[in-house]
């Protein structure tokens, strides 16, 4: 082998950025952290369902901005069509369930696992590759779907050994309805929301300077509460007059009440600045966060006009868990997750291979892990 094709093949043995190989230990409790969540899941009368690792890219097109369009992984089938590696799974499901309930007006709950993918590279230290949990709940825009589907989130969260974790909760339609009362065109509510979900305030200052907005709103819409208690709610309503925001506030009250009969109203806080880049979120949005991780270790919110994208007009809601930042958390807090015993091994000669296999095959059926490993002779 010549000194070129060793340096291949050591090039070989590496990944791609942003992804990575996942093994021994870490790949245990990755699967036993899934199981807990899935097994929640399954006792809230969600079944599980499975959709493809890629899609046409107009599944996802209007509901991602035009800046993150850019880092999906996007090529070309035989037929010349633009073919996305997911990126989201509720596109995905919502696409499935007009498909296959289209006649269904009963409430569908489904749950799902797998990979979504986003090209991270200008993001330093940043995977393209996360896997997913999550649930949906479709064909019920009530408030109590909602509480049913946070506080399935929580009870997931909390069946992994997570314990010091807070919600917070927003409402898409409170801001929505500023914008309407400020007078904010559909243009600029786009750029605005962009700017503020990423936490922008100066650009989003100057959006709103740029488009006439009076300093009123400009004020309310920079300065909404964040990590508010369910009795400061009200506050958010001070200086604003339209019915839109009044009925989204009304709606996180209610809310509480609900997930105060779950028993979990100890993780809740609510944000109202909380928005998101995403183009499909209709009403409750919420996020789940905890220490020793960056990021949201769950989302979700209301969907209630995805599914009439795809010809079936039902409103939905639903979350997802990260298991990349799970984990991040779950290590970093010292959380400890069963490991199962690893596999024995049994060892044989050509003169007693069958009475060692016939002993492997009992202790395996009664469900230990076994593996033969032949002697060497040499």
């Amino acid at each position: 082998m010549n000194l070129a094709t060793k340096k291949m093949n050591r090039e070989l043995v590496h990944t791609p950025d942003g992804v990575r190989d996942i093994y021994g230990r870490e790949c245990s409790d990755r699967s036993t952290v899934k199981h807990r969540i899935k097994e929640i899941m399954k006792r809230f009368g969600y079944s599980n369902i499975t959709t493809p690792t890629f899609e046409f890219f107009e599944v996802f097109a209007k509901e991602i901005s035009q800046e993150n369009s850019k880092d999906l992984y996007k090529f070309f089938d035989n037929d010349g069509s633009t073919i996305v590696l997911r990126p989201d799974f509720t596109p995905s499901v919502a696409r499935c369930i007009a498909k296959y309930f289209m006649e269904n007006d009963d409430s569908v709950r489904i749950c799902y696992s797998g990979n979504t993918f986003t090209n991270n590279h200008r993001l330093q230290g940043k995977m393209s590759e996360h896997t997913q949990l999550g649930a949906e709940l479709m064909c019920d825009g009530s408030v109590y779907a909602d509480a049913e589907i946070i506080a399935m989130m929580i009870q997931s969260l909390e069946e992994t050994g997570l314990k010091d974790f807070q919600v917070t909760i927003g409402e898409a339609d409170y801001y929505r309805g500023i914008c309407e009362e400020a007078k904010i065109d559909e243009a600029t509510e786009i750029e605005l929301r962009d700017a503020i979900s990423g936490k922008n305030y100066f650009a989003a200052e100057k959006i709103l300077i740029d488009a006439g907005v009076e300093d009123k709103y400009i004020n309310i819409l920079l300065n909404s509460p964040d990590f508010a208690k369910a009795n400061e709610l009200d506050n958010a309503l001070i200086n604003v007059n339209n019915k839109r925001s009044s009925s989204a506030i009304a709606h996180l009250k209610s809310l509480y009440q609900k997930l105060k009969i779950y028993g979990v109203e100890k993780y809740i806080s609510f944000d109202l600045s909380m928005l998101s880049p995403l183009n499909y979120y209709t009403g409750v949005m919420f996020r789940a966060y905890t220490y020793g991780v960056g990021d949201a270790i769950a989302t979700g919110g209301r969907y209630d006009t995805l599914l009439s994208k795809f010809g079936k007009d039902a409103p939905a809601i639903g979350f997802m868990v990260d298991l990349e930042y799970l984990m991040k958390a779950l290590y970093s807090q010292k959380i400890n997750i069963p490991f199962a015993e690893g596999h024995q091994t049994l060892y044989f000669t050509d003169d007693n291979y069958e009475e060692i296999l016939q002993k492997a095959r009992k202790l395996r059926n009664a469900g230990y892990y076994v593996a033969l490993e032949k002697i060497s002779e040499s």
